[in-house]
């Protein structure tokens, strides 16, 4: 996603090149539809069934993908970032968007949550969903998040297990 095959390299270099497409929305847009474009296009996939889910700057991709009108069943989000500079147009998102998220992760805090729900109405989603866990800080389906890196990523089992349930549960619903 961060072009000329570049990797972060440490925390800092990370929030660096995702700032820069956080900002450049088309850019990133374009990037993930390049991504679906070349997995859709291989024998093994139906391109007629396909979803996109990510964790953290992952999810935030598949929402953008989402917001791009990119023909997918469904955008799972797992602690991504929800705000956008260029929100999705009314009728414009085809997937069933499913956003799981910590109650107490700064990286989505309430505001953004609120901002993102108002934004799915205003779009007219069909279908789209927020669950919230308590408790609970960014990074929690990762079992390698002790804090170290960053102190509000934190795994909790409890919320890896229940976000896990309802994914799956819209997979069975939309990839039928």
């Amino acid at each position: 996603m961060f072009g000329e095959r570049r990797q972060a390299a440490d925390l800092q270099q990370a929030m660096t090149l995702i700032g820069g497409l956080r900002t450049s929305p088309a850019i990133l847009r374009a990037r993930a539809r390049a991504a679906l474009a070349t997995l859709t296009v291989l024998p093994e996939v139906d391109a007629t069934r396909c979803a996109a889910i990510g964790f953290c700057f992952g999810g935030t991709v598949a929402l953008e993908l989402a917001r791009d009108g990119a023909d997918l069943r469904a955008a799972v989000s797992f602690y991504g970032v929800l705000s956008t500079a260029q929100p999705a147009a009314a009728n414009a998102v085809k997937a069933s968007v499913l956003v799981l998220t910590g109650a107490d992760d700064p990286l989505a805090p309430p505001d953004q949550v609120a901002a993102f729900e108002n934004e799915m109405r205003a779009a007219k989603v069909a279908d789209w969903q927020v669950i919230s866990y308590g408790n609970t800080l960014h990074g929690f389906a990762n079992p390698t998040a002790d804090g170290s890196i960053m102190k509000s990523a934190l795994y909790d089992a409890r919320a890896d297990r229940r976000s896990w349930a309802p994914m799956q549960g819209l997979f069975d619903e939309v990839l039928v």
